[in-house]
């Protein structure tokens, strides 16, 4: 019988590869099929699987391509950027590797390979896969689908983004065979320690017979037009009894250095490469992965590499720093964390950031939603309504009840929801997004609920409660309860899980140290992803956009609002110049404090707000002509007829040219106080193809002239340049390339203490 079942494995292993591929030339043959740059022009980069004469699959879609060899094993020999003929793996590694039931096993990959500076295809025949694997049963191919559901408020957009992302999903499915299971047999039989420790697994389990029954898949997805990998793993528990997931890699590349030393560094060069995962907390930008789910380790495998203690971090793996830990019950099973590599053909930082920003706008298109928001410093019925007539008035789309407001979501009374309900009707009714503030992390709650961290280590907030406590289950079953009763839109999620570990073993909602940051995580993004799909806006001042929030911070000092006014508008566009290497103009929000905000007293005051106009004026310049969104914290938003206008006058602007302005911006210099700044919005698809923005801080009138690159418009020959809204100050220029890209000179006169804009056509 089971002869049989091997055969019908093989004969449907070949069965799908002959459905899903196509000849290609040699694996070494492989050239770029697309032409054009995928940041400024749709292509036709489609996500293929196809064979090449030796037998190997190419998972490609002409950017960049991810070969496998199948014999004896899956594995890994190959990722290439194709528009620059460049290779990232030196050597090949498991597939992924997993722990369960306190085994280790490695998952495909070949061993055998003489050195690990390179691989060369004629290695492959002589090496071999580690019996005691997990080694394929079949593949297939099929459409992606979206990790999770979500509604969309174009409302708050500019166009529709696709979702799921087009392109493919490759499955590897593999087991442990018969050999693997007696070699497994024998090692543990002849340590006598691990026969002690394990004795009792083995005489309940069968002696690992059970192992054949846990089916371990390998996915990768490849997207249509970008040069864009996914990977992740599932294990699936079709055994009769229940398992753990102790520990798990995702992802081991080898990857070919871009520097080799002789002698040891404080800060490596890595690969152009930009790595995400959607396991990611504890900071306002993606860097925070390398404490959560990230590591370039050194490769002990490596001894033939430059660097004389061979201490060089050129092994890249995907798993998490703590457990996960997880219980998997009989016919059940377990998804990590995804990992997505971006592959970049420049080292420039405009780029190759640039790179960076589309990829996160396609993989978490809701942070393209971009609402006009106001916090509403107080939650009294008369002062929310106040606020939400007002936005109405000048073309604000959201309110939120801020910190120190009284608004409390943790009052699931039937007075409040009873309340709430009432006022969120009545914005809806006026064409406004309400909702409010609520504090996760960063403080006690007391009654054993909090975190308890392990010696030596303290929250990273200083306190901070568990969220698998009761009082963490049972917060969460409040907002669930809150947003599902009340009809509220929008959630701002200040202190959320910054990734505490909890050694508690009196929590419910884990068992000890090692589960407890998966659950917690879990917990967490669990209501993120709810909200996505009832269409809930998330701020959230931590990187949680691939696990469903909407905008982040976009990085400022809260005590610089507190400085003189005339400073402030500097740093602030300081500010959203360096935030916006990361983030596009959507996914960051900054603060405009109306009242006095930690100190300052008059100098630092906006309100009132009539008095204060030419800067009131300067801040809604910065930000409007920034596209990023701030929260206008105060009571109301104008105090006069003139505030009104002025107020009125920026949102009709930035309603205007709102594709432009919500594009990725290019920096073209850096605000100092001591000459213009600058930047540059750019939308290839939308019809105004850039839109530049020049600011003046000195007194008096300047005019500089401007050289503007225009590559990332999209346009290539002419560019009709149009001063601001008046169509008869428009010119028609010729484009010239000095080498350095594509661009166009222009002339341009900035008043004192103001700003200019031009259109591009």
């Amino acid at each position: 019988m089971k002869k049989i079942t091997t055969l019908i494995l093989v004969f449907c292993y070949y069965t799908i590869a002959a459905q899903t591929i196509s000849n290609l030339p040699f694996w070494n043959k492989q050239e770029s099929t697309v032409k054009g740059d995928w940041l400024i022009q749709k292509t036709a980069a489609k996500a293929k699987l196809s064979r090449t004469e030796d037998g190997k699959l190419v998972f490609s879609n002409g950017f960049v391509a991810r070969t496998f060899s199948l014999k004896p094993n899956v594995a890994c020999v190959g990722i290439d950027l194709l528009s620059n003929n460049e290779s990232y793996v030196r050597s090949v590694r498991p597939e992924a590797e997993v722990e369960i039931d306190g085994l280790k096993f490695s998952v495909g990959g070949l061993t055998g390979q003489p050195i690990q500076n390179y691989l060369l295809p004629e290695w492959l025949e002589k090496m071999e896969a580690d019996p005691a694997s997990f080694k394929l049963i079949d593949f297939n191919l099929g459409d992606i689908k979206a990790r999770f559901p979500w509604r969309k408020r174009m409302e708050w957009m500019t166009r529709d983004m696709a979702w799921p992302l087009p392109g493919k999903e490759l499955i590897f499915r593999y087991r442990l065979d018969e050999p693997a299971i007696r070699l497994l047999k024998r090692k543990v039989r002849s340590d006598e320690n691990r026969v002690k420790t394990e004795q009792e697994t083995i005489d309940k389990k069968g002696e690992f017979e059970y192992l054949k029954d846990i089916t371990v898949e390998v996915h990768y997805e490849l997207y249509d037009g970008m040069p864009l990998f996914s990977k992740w793993i599932r294990v699936i528990n079709e055994s009769k009894q229940v398992i753990k997931v102790n520990t798990f890699k995702s992802e081991i590349l080898a990857v070919t250095e871009p520097a080799s030393t002789v002698d040891s560094k404080e800060k490596w060069e890595l690969p152009n490469m930009t790595l995400e995962t959607d396991y990611n907390f504890g900071g306002m930008s993606d860097e925070s992965l390398i404490h959560s789910s990230i590591s370039w380790n050194i490769d002990t495998l490596y001894k033939t590499q430059v660097n004389y203690e061979r201490k060089m971090p050129c092994l890249l793996e995907a798993y998490p720093k703590y457990g996960p830990d997880q219980t998997i019950q009989v016919s059940h099973s377990f998804e990590s964390f995804r990992i997505w590599e971006l592959f970049h053909n420049n080292w420039n930082r405009e780029p190759k950031s640039l790179e960076h920003r589309r990829m996160m706008r396609a993989l978490a298109p809701w942070s393209a939603e971009n609402p006009i928001l106001m916090h509403v410093r107080g939650s009294k019925d008369e002062l929310v309504k106040k606020a939400i007539d007002q936005c109405a008035e000048v073309g604000f789309e959201m309110v939120i009840m801020t910190f120190g407001s009284g608004f409390d979501i943790e009052d699931v009374s039937t007075a409040n929801i009873d309340r709430m309900k009432k006022l969120a009707d009545y914005a809806h009714s006026k064409g406004i997004a309400l909702g409010g503030y609520s504090l996760l992390a960063s403080r006690r709650v007391g009654g054993g609920d909090d975190v308890v961290m392990p010696t030596g280590m303290t929250p990273r907030f200083g306190n901070s409660p568990c969220l698998e406590s009761k009082w963490g289950i049972d917060y969460f079953n409040k907002l669930y309860a809150f947003y599902e009763q009340t009809g509220l839109d929008i959630l701002e999620h200040d202190g959320s899980y910054p990734g505490d570990i909890c050694a508690s073993k009196e929590h419910p909602g884990h068992t000890a140290l090692e589960d407890s940051q998966w659950n917690q995580y879990k917990k967490i993004t669990d209501f993120y992803k709810w909200c996505r799909q009832r269409g809930i806006y998330l701020n959230v001042p931590d990187y949680y956009f691939l696990g469903g929030s909407n905008k982040t911070g976009m990085g400022y000092r809260e005590t610089n609002w507190s400085l003189p006014r005339e400073q402030q508008e500097i740093i602030e566009r300081q500010n959203i110049y360096d935030g916006t290497w990361d983030k596009t103009p959507s996914m960051g929000w900054m603060f405009v404090p109306l009242v006095e905000y930690q100190g300052g007293g008059a100098a630092a005051t906006i309100e009132p707000l009539k008095e204060h106009l030419p800067h009131y004026g300067q801040r809604l310049a910065n930000l409007f002509g920034a596209g990023v969104q701030a929260c206008y914290r105060g009571p109301q938003l104008y105090d006069a007829p003139e505030t009104k206008a002025l107020v009125t006058k920026w949102v009709t602007f930035y309603k205007k040219h709102r594709s432009v302005l919500d594009g990725d911006i290019i920096h073209l210099r850096r605000p100092d106080g001591q000459d213009f700044d600058a930047i540059l919005h750019v939308d290839p698809m939308g019809q105004e193809k850039g839109l530049v923005m020049v600011y003046n801080p000195l007194n008096t009138t300047i005019t500089r002239r401007l050289e503007i690159p225009v590559y990332y418009t999209g346009l290539r020959n002419k560019v009709i340049v149009q001063e601001q809204e008046d169509v008869s100050k428009s010119s028609a220029l010729t484009i010239v390339n000095d080498g350095r890209g594509p661009k166009i000179s222009y002339l341009v006169t900035i008043p004192g203490k103001g700003y200019t804009y031009l259109i591009l056509k």
